[in-house]
């Protein structure tokens, strides 16, 4: 038997998000839509083996600033948890907007890395009350729990894969069966590599043609690519330097460059 895993394009695009505001470059002007990014997160949809018995499992990666206006374009209407890679706020700022969610369902769950849950309840402390707290309304409604292993969510093991940020900052990627989501990272360290064996979809950060000191170039995350050997490869967290279509043309067909909306799709076997 297998479970379905889809993975949802929320946003694709830096701190700054495409079009940079002032900007007049040839890609912030572009009216090619896989050129308009929203900053980066992505919807794991778990699907059920019989679909028409249970609804899928959403679990949504970061609120992302844009979270508000990712939700209204994909039309989601439920989140069943929340997965954190980090804390910068292009990562988390939209949290607030869960409130919606759960005003409706009630209380969600929401995961982080033990370098970040602290700076997240700092930032939204009012969200992480006691139910009396928040019984006026108007807040949302959340238990912050911090990662310290694999997670079961939909019937599925997520598994939390460290990786460098930069000098300084961690991140969490996050392996759901054959699909594997790593962003904002500038290297994968030996046993980082070791977790990401054996994947059929891999989605990897790639911000821009230069060197940069806390993201990976594009030569170094094709490269990365390379040594993870992923059946499919797709690009995310890409700057206002890159047009979508000239890129899409320089790369080979098993690694190419992500856009907001796109889905892209996996099956976990089940033993």
């Amino acid at each position: 038997m297998s479970k379905s895993i889809e993975l949802l394009f929320l946003g694709t695009g830096t701190s700054h998000g495409v079009p940079v505001i002032g900007c007049d470059c040839s890609v912030c002007r572009s009216d090619d839509p896989r050129n308009k990014r929203t900053r980066s997160s992505a919807l794991i949809r778990i699907i059920p083996d019989d679909p028409a018995a249970s609804n899928p499992t959403n679990i949504l990666v970061d609120t992302a600033i844009d979270f508000r206006q990712q939700m209204l374009r994909e039309r989601i209407d439920r989140i069943d948890a929340i997965i954190y890679t980090h804390h910068h706020a292009d990562h988390i700022l939209g949290l607030d907007d869960v409130r919606v969610f759960s005003d409706r369902q009630g209380r969600i769950d929401c995961y982080a890395p033990p370098f970040s849950a602290q700076r997240i309840r700092d930032v939204f402390n009012y969200a992480f009350g006691s139910p009396s707290h928040n019984n006026w309304g108007g807040l949302p409604q959340l238990n912050l729990r911090v990662i310290d292993g694999p997670l079961q969510i939909g019937g599925v093991s997520i598994i939390p894969i460290k990786v460098p940020h930069g000098p300084v900052v961690s991140v969490y990627g996050y392996r759901v069966g054959p699909l594997a989501y790593v962003t904002d990272c500038n290297a994968v360290p030996d046993d980082a590599m070791e977790q990401l064996r054996d994947l059929d979809v891999l989605v990897i950060d790639a911000l821009r043609y230069t060197p940069h000191p806390t993201h990976f170039s594009i030569s170094e995350a094709i490269s990365a690519a390379r040594q993870i050997n992923a059946r499919q490869t797709w690009f995310t967290h890409i700057c206002h330097r890159v047009d979508h279509a000239t890129l899409a043309g320089e790369l080979p067909p098993d690694i190419q460059p992500a856009y907001d909306g796109q889905v892209v799709k996996a099956e976990e076997n089940e033993e």
